[in-house]
């Protein structure tokens, strides 16, 4: 990306501790549910775990135009911090709305032109990483498999 713009939080509000932050698989729903109120296209989730310890998921998605692309990355954040009391810890590429990349440390999401995304090719990059698509008229992030909570453990029955 051409240009950088690094974001923090400088206002006397403090980002949650280690211990009260959201975790990444709510992290990630809430940005697919505002890249989807914004009619991203192309959604994708990478479950990055096991493939790199640069985040646990990546959200990508497709806008049609810049101006699609500041509003759904204007989407994504509002909603994050509304719902989660989380802010981006690192932005990029805001000002020339092309491929904007949002850092929340564990979940990083990217809006890209079509262009971008086609020159990328993040899915080809980490192929080797786990991922989903999202269906261009889902309701909301409630149904991506890659985000369930794993099912606990059953404990056996004990037999008296």
């Amino acid at each position: 990306m051409a240009a950088s713009t690094s974001t923090s939080s400088t206002s006397s509000e403090q980002q949650p501790t280690t211990a009260e932050r959201t975790p990444a698989r709510v992290l990630a729903r809430h940005a697919i549910d505002a890249i989807l109120d914004k009619k991203g296209r192309d959604i994708v989730v990478m479950n990055m775990h096991h493939v790199s310890n640069v985040a646990d998921f990546f959200v990508l998605c497709t806008a049609d135009s810049d101006i699609q692309v500041k509003a759904i990355v204007d989407s994504v954040q509002n909603r994050i911090e509304e719902k989660a009391l989380e802010r981006a810890w690192h932005v990029e590429g805001y000002e020339h709305r092309q491929w904007v990349l949002l850092d929340y440390v564990d979940v990083v999401v990217h809006v890209y032109s079509k262009e971008k995304r086609e020159f990328y090719n993040l899915e080809r990059l980490w192929g080797d990483a786990p991922s989903e698509s999202v269906p261009d008229d889902a309701d909301d992030a409630a149904d991506v498999a890659l985000l369930q909570e794993p099912a606990a453990e059953q404990q056996p029955e004990t037999r008296a």
